[in-house]
């Protein structure tokens, strides 16, 4: 192969009539159409004066266009940098000069304001409209001579949510997209009769690494929807096969009477992931559906790195088991030392799955990433008797009262517990004495008012005292990023 991550994705379907993309209005795209849709976006980048090896970075609404640069990158060998939507001015001013991206797309509206922070040599341009990017790759050839490139050069930058600080660039290799796609399609039983139900973002690694990246490779199609609606998931589902998800998602299907077992009836995969599933949604989704939600575990630098079975026991409260040419330790955070079955600690994992590095940042790839490969996640876990992986929080959001480490994960399981308590998230904030003390931050089920007495008695009766909050808040609605993810940071920020 040339280009082994575009002869695999998208040369492979060249000529093909079959359904790739379902859209709006009843549109369709062939996959045949898509690839000559690509080949006329790298005429337009690369006549923008990109290059191998540059960066093109993105920030546009979700489209079959945007959809196609990013399979025109790979094809003329430049690196593709998608950005979420929600990033103001200031923010993609720091992206597009840490990455030195050589074109900007961005949308129409957005031209004007976003020209200070494209600045030079960087060329902006809008995806859609008057002398935009797409109207260049209307006047361009059908066909583009794919450029080679090797599978350990660069494919793709994702920066990180950057809640430590400045966003880190991770840079992801063709082997390291590839392979990963190439284990999901077999372990998630992929094939090209797939229909996979996709209203996920493609800014991140989610909704295009492994939702797209995954379709293609198994030659099936996508219900392509801008975003998640509820009502529109309902009359598509019919038309599915499958369907990735974070966790709002399957929250939300289930907050409505028309979502039941008639729906999905004919539903083979529903998979979930970017952040954790509670226990209780896994419970409640079975029960309506007669489906077990697949949970899996994966992150910017390495795609995916655990999953629960296919065949087998989908255990809710895991993550499942370290995917095939996964590798996947515990080890303790201070010395690196591999910890023994059944004890928490920092969770490091090694593979094909495992990004290059940050992207100018040699200090934190020294530090992150092992000189064996191994790259610690920040993660903290547990890999129980039978290798079932469980995580219980991030290595920043460990709590150390007293001297004593406590894990937030242990102590909301019991809080979710309770039927006046819809989700909730444990924090530390500083504490005089102890150096940190627990707060619990509640968001009350509809329509009730958690017993905090009768909370605290749970609490008493499952831990021990040193890992008892001492303080609980009440909010509407826990803080989420874009995937899903509960943002501890400006919880912490906010109840300090």
């Amino acid at each position: 192969m040339t280009n082994p991550l575009y002869d695999s994705l998208f040369g492979v379907h060249a000529g093909k009539e079959s359904v790739f993309l379902h859209l709006a209005d009843a549109q369709t795209l062939t996959h045949a159409e898509f690839v000559t849709r690509a080949a006329q976006f790298a005429h337009a980048l690369t006549e923008l004066g990109a290059v191998a090896g540059d960066r093109v970075a993105m920030q546009v609404e979700k489209c079959a266009d945007a959809l196609a640069v990013y399979a025109a990158c790979v094809q003329a060998g430049l690196i593709f940098l998608p950005l979420n939507t929600a990033y103001t001015g200031d923010e993609l001013g720091y992206f597009i000069a840490n990455s030195g991206a050589r074109v900007f797309v961005c949308e129409a509206a957005r031209l004007e304001e976003l020209q200070s922070a494209a600045g030079e040599p960087t060329r902006l341009i809008a995806l859609s409209g008057a002398a935009s990017l797409a109207e260049l790759a209307d006047r361009a050839p059908t066909t583009f001579k794919t450029v080679a490139r090797q599978p350990d050069d660069l494919a793709a930058f994702l920066y990180t949510s950057g809640t430590t600080g400045r966003s880190k660039g991770a840079m992801l290799s063709q082997r390291n997209l590839l392979s990963n796609s190439q284990v999901l399609v077999d372990y998630w039983r992929f094939t090209e009769d797939d229909v996979l139900l996709h209203a996920l973002p493609i800014f991140h690694t989610h909704g295009l690494f492994v939702a797209t990246n995954v379709s293609l490779l198994a030659g099936g199609s996508m219900i392509f929807l801008p975003k998640f609606d509820i009502n529109e998931m309902i009359r598509l589902m019919p038309q599915a096969t499958t369907m990735m998800g974070v966790p709002t998602f399957y929250t939300r299907l289930l907050g409505d009477p028309r979502f039941d077992g008639d729906l999905t009836g004919h539903m083979r995969l529903f998979v979930s992931g970017s952040a954790p599933l509670l226990s209780e949604t896994h419970v409640q989704f079975e029960e309506r559906t007669g489906h077990r939600i697949l949970e899996r575990y994966g992150m910017t630098e390495t795609n995916m790195n655990t999953s629960n079975p296919y065949e087998g026991e989908r255990r809710a409260g895991t993550v499942g088991l370290p995917l095939p040419g996964v590798e996947l330790k515990i080890t303790d955070p201070a010395s690196g030392k591999t910890l023994a079955e059944g004890e928490i600690g920092q969770i490091e994992v090694r593979g094909d799955n495992v990004f290059q590095g940050y992207w100018q940042m040699p200090e934190k790839t020294a530090e992150e990433l092992r000189a064996d490969g191994f790259f610690i996640t920040g993660d903290l876990g547990r890999i129980g008797p039978d290798g079932y992986v469980e995580i219980v929080g991030r290595n920043k959001d460990l709590i150390i009262s007293g001297g004593y480490n406590i894990y937030p994960k242990e102590i909301e399981t019991v809080l979710d517990e309770s039927p006046d308590v819809l989700e909730s998230a444990v924090i530390g904030v500083p504490h005089a004495d102890f150096g940190e003390s627990v707060v619990a931050v509640l968001v009350p089920a509809a329509g009730t008012a958690p017993d905090i007495e009768a909370l605290d008695a749970l609490i008493s009766t499952r831990l021990a005292r040193f890992k008892h909050p001492r303080r609980y808040e009440l909010l509407d609605a826990l803080p989420r990023n874009a995937m899903g993810k509960v943002q501890k940071a400006a919880l912490r920020q906010k109840f300090s």
